[in-house]
């Protein structure tokens, strides 16, 4: 890759009336109108690209696009690859601490949810968040989205949902808020983890949290703007189909949009509840009925698919097989959080999609662009390459998208530019 000279940062810059153009040798658009049955990716060989303010303004052939301009700067030349800034569908990226001990002891056949039951897991890391101060949360977020950006990442879905009382719940959201002001980081959607797990002061009573959660935690956070999306874990050691319906009806009355955690470890019917419901996702299902993917099919619901916690925690794949057959979207997260899926990189939770879970490289990279933008509310913003998108866009040191899924186990990104400015370089 080369830049031109006086390209800010390496990229084109943001004044609103510049036009500059990025040239790469394979440009992946994932854009509809591009894609075919052959070519589901929209490939464009030999291609380039006009920036104007940040946006896409035009794509097309090299010799197309600059024939048209001789002069257009050209402010970026990738020898490789080009693709769209992979979009991270589900994280709880602002946590604090770390759950290293019971990952240990897991790793040693340890049961996750025995682990929990008996004051581990999620209750841990909401110690760690009760202890921090908003700034330090904060830090360490943007420390994260920085290294996330290194891999490609352009925009992350960030949860709460380790604080367990509505101050903490606050405090994580406003300390998503305050990275996600960054412009150098990757766009933040900030979801609102409402049921997680119960805290200690509850006293085992999941109804009552739930019922106080919805009365008057959540309508004050969606009052105050902290949060986009709500979510629950609907689950056999978490929460019911019951105690959870209640709060997302309030987060959908609210304006809200709505995902949740279902079947990770048991199917008690979130997935049929998530598609009455209409939400964006359900995430995991790793246990769903033939029942509930057909819910999920007609109420065009999205499978946010999560390999790396499946991984560690030695479970089956979700049934790809019929998600996929039955028509319902799919997606790639990496679920990054400190128990069940201590990692930062979306990239390897690509590569296990495909290992693991037997996507194609097509749907794998669609499910970290197009289609999780998409879920995340982000489709008139990014996951494509076409013009009236932002710039959001990742330029890859491999020869061929396919490389992209392949476990390199470290940083392949040349350059990763949001609004067009570079917010990650190597070296």
């Amino acid at each position: 890759m080369t830049s031109a000279p006086g390209a800010a940062g390496g990229g084109p810059a943001r004044d609103p009336g510049r036009r500059s153009a990025i040239v790469a040798r394979r440009l992946v658009t994932c854009d509809p109108s591009r894609a075919s049955s052959a070519d589901p990716l929209g490939v464009i060989e030999d291609a380039a690209l006009v920036v104007r303010g940040g946006a896409v303004e035009a794509v097309g052939g090299r010799q197309e696009i600059l024939g048209r301009e001789p002069g257009l700067e050209i402010a970026l030349e990738a020898g490789g690859v080009v693709t769209p800034g992979l979009v991270d569908c589900h994280t709880h990226a602002p946590w604090m601490g770390s759950r290293d001990a019971e990952y240990a002891v897991r790793m040693a056949g340890g049961d996750y949810e025995a682990i929990a039951a008996a004051g581990g897991g999620i209750v841990a890391s909401m110690r760690a968040v009760r202890a921090a101060t908003t700034g330090e949360i904060a830090r360490v977020l943007r420390a994260r989205l920085r290294r996330m950006a290194a891999l490609g990442v352009t925009a992350v879905e960030a949860k709460s949902g380790y604080g367990l009382d509505e101050a903490s719940e606050r405090k994580q959201l406003e300390a998503i808020a305050e990275a996600g002001g960054d412009a150098r980081l990757p766009r933040v959607v900030p979801t609102y983890l409402a049921l997680h797990a119960l805290p200690p002061e509850a006293g085992g009573d999941r109804a009552a949290y739930a019922d106080t959660v919805a009365r008057s935690w959540l309508p004050a956070i969606a009052a105050a703007g902290l949060a986009r999306h709500i979510d629950a874990y609907i689950d056999r050691s978490a929460f019911s189909v019951d105690e959870a319906r209640p709060v997302l009806e309030r987060a959908r009355a609210l304006g809200l949009g709505v995902r949740a955690h279902v079947g990770q470890f048991a199917d008690v019917g979130g997935a049929e509840l998530a598609a009455e419901l209409g939400a964006l996702s359900a995430d995991h299902l790793e246990h769903v009925s033939p029942g509930g993917i057909d819910a999920l099919a007609r109420a065009g619901v999205a499978a946010a698919l999560l390999p790396v916690a499946s991984f560690t925690l030695q479970q089956a794949p979700p049934p790809v097989a019929a998600l996929r057959a039955a028509g319902v979207p799919l997606l790639v997260g990496s679920d990054a959080n400190p128990g069940t899926a201590p990692t930062e990189s979306l990239p390897l939770a690509l590569a296990l999609a495909v290992r693991l879970y037997g996507l194609t490289v097509a749907e794998a990279i669609l499910g970290a662009t197009r289609e999780a933008a998409r879920a995340l509310g982000l489709g008139e913003v990014c996951g494509a390459v076409r013009p009236g998108l932002r710039a959001d866009l990742a330029v890859w040191d491999l020869p061929h998208e396919s490389a992209i899924v392949q476990p390199w186990g470290a940083p392949r990104a040349l350059a990763v530019l949001r609004d067009g400015e570079v917010i990650a370089a190597a070296g």
